[in-house]
């Protein structure tokens, strides 16, 4: 889990970066940085915890 200076920090926007592949994009839930879902702003750990317990709509586990 990240701390709280690191996701303060993400959040700053008061100066853009020089590239826009510095901006550090965090899961909302629990900060993580890494295995970031943009379309659902979550990591993927996060992100399977909501889905396996059916709290974002439009998502369903697939089996065959």
């Amino acid at each position: 889990m990240a701390t709280k200076a690191q996701i303060v920090k993400s959040k700053k926007s008061l100066v853009k970066p020089k590239f826009s592949t510095r901006v550090v994009r965090r899961c909302w839930r629990c900060g993580r940085k890494r295995g970031y879902m943009r379309d659902f702003n979550l990591c993927r750990i996060c992100f399977r915890e909501l889905a396996s317990r059916g709290d974002l709509p439009g998502v369903r586990k697939s089996s065959w």
